[in-house]
């Protein structure tokens, strides 16, 4: 391994096992903060791959429930068998979220590139009555404000973030314009919802929702990205909820690129290689 493959893997991702995933969420768990797990792997094109990831997920659950973790599970459709078939991707999709709610474990539904969201939110909506889930909406697209309402009046639950996927203008906004956008969802997700996490880095906008928590009186969840700006996770977790997203396995290459590349935060993200965000 690499000098910049050890620094890569030793800051935004906790490990290649299982049980790395659960000694990093025990230790955070010993300092207040929550973990949203998630077992690295995309664009999955055969049955035995994407039913492997699955069983990962199952052991993982298990594994959260024996330690009594308040910890998450973070899946993506394209690694259960989205570029399969339908089939694939809603069977292993369904053991993930049955098993997870007998476990009283919430299971979130990432959401990936343009092309897989449409898809995405119908998986996410056919079985949301099953409950214990939440769907990854992003304020870049420009779609998401449509999606976004449409999913709350199904009494989904919803984790926003910015997005580190590069799309076209035409369906997509630049950073500031994803900005503004973040924080007039973040809004209507006040007004409108009882149930929803905040996943920014960005200090103004964590501010704006501090102020907007006074107005509307709703106190949301907050999430960041393992590695970024662990010591702000670390702050805001003395008086919120906070969960930081772990991700774990040796398919870290994809997810390390989306963050070195992630326009919105490029700064933010080219920092936190060389601050100590040791947490």
């Amino acid at each position: 391994m690499s000098l910049l493959q050890k620094i890569l893997v030793g800051r935004w991702i906790v490990g290649t096992t299982i049980d790395e995933a659960i000694s990093k969420s025990i230790s955070l768990s010993d300092i207040g903060i929550n973990s949203m797990i998630n077992y690295l792997g995309e664009d999955t094109y055969e049955k035995k791959t994407a039913e492997f990831s699955t069983n990962i997920y199952l052991q993982l659950i298990k594994k959260i429930k024996e330690n009594n973790l308040n910890s998450s599970i973070a899946v993506k459709p394209t690694q259960l068998g989205l570029f399969i078939n339908k089939e694939t991707l809603e069977k292993n999709y369904l053991k993930i979220i049955k098993t997870a709610r007998k476990n009283n474990i919430f299971v979130w539904l990432d959401m990936e590139k343009y092309t897989d969201v449409s898809n995405t939110i119908s998986l996410y909506l056919k079985y949301n009555s099953i409950g214990n889930t939440g769907i990854c909406l992003q304020s870049y697209l420009k779609r998401t404000n449509s999606d976004l309402i449409k999913i709350i009046k199904s009494n989904g639950v919803i984790r926003l973030v910015k997005g580190a996927y590069t799309e076209s203008k035409s369906i997509s906004y630049n950073r500031d314009d994803s900005t503004k956008n973040y924080i007039n969802l973040m809004e209507y997700l006040f007004k409108k919802s009882n149930n929803f996490t905040l996943a920014t880095h960005d200090l103004n906008i964590i501010r704006k929702s501090f102020a907007l928590s006074k107005k509307y009186k709703k106190t949301p969840k907050y999430a960041m990205l393992y590695g970024i700006r662990n010591n702000l996770a670390k702050k805001i977790s003395r008086n919120h909820d906070m969960s930081l997203y772990l991700p774990f396995g040796e398919e870290w290459i994809n997810y390390s690129y989306r963050r070195l590349r992630e326009s919105s935060n490029i700064k933010l993200v080219l920092r936190s290689l060389f601050e100590n965000q040791k947490i």
